[in-house]
């Protein structure tokens, strides 16, 4: 009986015989910029010494690229998208990808045509930036380039999309106080329809749950503002005056967290710890004392989302889904541990 047809090598057998991931292989192999030499070199030599033809087709849609990748916002103003912007640029301006950057300003009319613009422009890719983390309505499924959603999510499930880790900021921040001794916690946060905001609670309660502890009162929810801070953490000092840290929805919020705790003639840290959220550092280290925050990786968020891009543009499959990248703890002065 004679031998079936051997199976062709592929992309992936070249990235296991050089001992890369299979976005690097596809880069070295493509002439892309960001692969160290040594590693380029060695995936070419895996290839040869496989056999490893790339397909013909593929070669063709390489060489029809543009070279240049859409972002499509719809809150360019906005305090969360700018650093978002900055960290798919700098990716781009790494691999010589030209940008065009198009603001929807939130009208969904106006994001078609600047959907419909950028494919005109032949571009190879779209990312697409939200200015909150609820999810918004999916671009479709039959557009002919990659797409990838930062930030807010899209509401397909078939789509790529990511977002920070809200839930896991909640924890964070909760278990930080729980760490440096705080018992008597209290949450104020911002507008209870957003999903960062149920989800910061849900995060923090988890950690709660854990220490066998619960809120200090009830979650108290308005705007994303001092003003409102300032407002809520004299009603919950007055009604619970044992209170030993607030953890604020964001740092607007703390900030007015701050200044009510000290018009009460408490003192921060050391009677009441202040934690926030977004590490908005302008505001955060300007305050007296700087602000512990949770910082949501936003600049690292547009990287991933124009890495993702690369690597769909590129033939590797990115997968689908909403992804939750991790968030980090930033340490100052308002949340010292008591001596």
């Amino acid at each position: 009986m004679a031998d079936p047809t051997p199976r062709a090598t592929t992309l992936r057998d070249v990235a296991a015989q050089a001992r890369v991931s299979l976005a690097t292989a596809s880069k070295a192999l493509n002439d892309r910029g960001d692969v160290a030499p040594a590693t380029r070199d060695r995936v070419r030599a895996a290839a040869d010494a496989l056999g490893f033809t790339p397909n013909h087709v593929a070669r063709g849609l390489l060489a029809g690229r543009s070279g240049t990748v859409g972002l499509l916002t719809s809150d360019l103003e906005g305090r969360f998208v700018i650093p978002i912007l900055m960290g798919a640029e700098d990716a781009f301006g790494a691999g010589q990808v030209n940008v065009f950057l198009c603001d929807a300003r939130g009208d969904a009319i106006r994001e078609q045509h600047h959907l419909q613009a950028l494919l005109s422009r032949r571009v190879d890719g779209i990312i697409v930036v939200g200015r909150q983390t609820d999810q918004r309505p999916s671009l479709g499924q039959d557009l002919p380039v990659p797409v990838v959603y930062a930030y807010a999510p899209s509401d397909d499930p078939h789509d790529l999309s990511l977002t920070p880790d809200n839930y896991s900021g909640g924890r964070l921040a909760i278990e930080h106080l729980l760490s440096i001794g705080r018992t008597r916690i209290a949450h104020v946060s911002g507008d209870p329809a957003y999903a960062a905001a149920q989800d910061r609670l849900a995060g923090a309660r988890a950690a709660l749950d854990h220490a066998g502890l619960a809120l200090v009162g009830d979650p108290m929810f308005a705007s994303w503002t001092e003003h409102w801070g300032r407002d809520a953490t004299r009603a919950l000092l007055e009604r619970h005056p044992d209170i030993d840290a607030v953890f604020a929805g964001s740092d607007q919020i703390a900030r007015g967290v701050l200044d009510a705790v000290h018009a009460t003639g408490r003192r921060v840290p050391d009677d009441v710890a202040v934690i926030g959220y977004d590490n908005w550092e302008a505001l955060a280290t300007g305050s007296t004392p700087e602000i512990t925050s949770i910082d949501a990786g936003l600049q690292n968020l547009g990287r991933q989302a124009a890495q993702r891009v690369f690597d769909a543009i590129d033939g590797v499959d990115t997968g689908e889904g909403t992804h939750h990248l991790p968030v980090r703890l930033v340490i100052r002065g308002s949340t010292i541990a008591r001596r």
